[in-house]
């Protein structure tokens, strides 16, 4: 489990540079009129990311799951696939990506990179992380239980992002 504990820590340590680049950009938009919507459900967005990170230490080790090549490989190809997604989707928004919703009135919005196939393609991103990542070894427990409480949240925030995006321009 050791190389499985460096994958949790090292998505852990992108989890944190995506902080220090949202915080960046929060104070970019922030400066210029930028308005943040939904701040309500970011605390429970962030308690449940963190979670998720630990129950997937806790589960393989407390539930003794075994390590599944024929499992644990392909949830990791989707793992990194993920993270691509995720850096895909920052680096075509730039200084308009953030962890929280926050939208300058009349900016345009984004129809290059990702945003040429979905509306919301960071969340395919997260999706996949979420029920991949515990996979990778065995943690099907939290797997299912964290997809079900994402699925949850990201009603609340899609709806969010949507009515706040209407203060954008379209593409």
């Amino acid at each position: 489990m050791p190389w499985y504990t460096l994958l949790v820590l090292a998505v852990g340590a992108e989890r944190v540079a995506e902080l220090v680049v949202a915080r960046r950009n929060a104070a970019w938009t922030r400066s210029r009129a930028g308005v943040e919507h939904g701040r309500g459900h970011y605390p429970v967005m962030v308690a449940l990311h963190t979670a998720l990170l630990g129950c997937c230490l806790l589960e393989p080790a407390l539930a003794h799951r075994p390590f599944v090549p024929a499992l644990a490989w392909p949830m990791l190809a989707l793992t990194i696939l993920a993270q691509g997604l995720r850096w895909w989707c920052i680096g075509t928004l730039g200084p308009y990506w953030n962890t929280r919703v926050i939208v300058v009135p009349g900016a345009r919005l984004v129809g290059a990179g990702p945003y040429r196939y979905l509306r919301h393609p960071n969340y395919v991103a997260v999706v996949v992380e979420i029920a991949a990542l515990p996979l990778v070894h065995s943690a099907w427990l939290t797997a299912t239980g964290f997809t079900l409480a994402n699925a949850l949240l990201l009603t609340v925030r899609v709806r969010c992002e949507n009515a706040a995006l209407t203060l954008a321009e379209p593409a």
